[in-house]
């Protein structure tokens, strides 16, 4: 099960990536952090979306049908 907080420490990790290698320093790798951005939980800001206005989502890893047990 892929739980919220789960699904965005993945985004995360893949923008990590992308600044790892030296791609934020291209057009096109700003445009993907932009993406993740996106994606993640709190989504994206007035400021950045006057930036990037055709920004594209990324695929978020999230369980539809999650559930949260209850205490019995």
């Amino acid at each position: 099960m892929t739980t919220q907080k789960r699904a965005d420490y993945e985004l995360f990790k893949q923008a990590f990536e992308l600044i790892r290698n030296k791609e934020h320093l291209t057009n096109e790798g700003i445009k993907k952090i932009a993406g993740i951005k996106v994606s993640m939980n709190l989504g994206i800001s007035g400021f950045l979306k006057v930036l990037f206005p055709n920004v594209i989502p990324v695929p978020r890893l999230i369980d539809k049908e999650q559930e949260i047990p209850g205490p019995h």
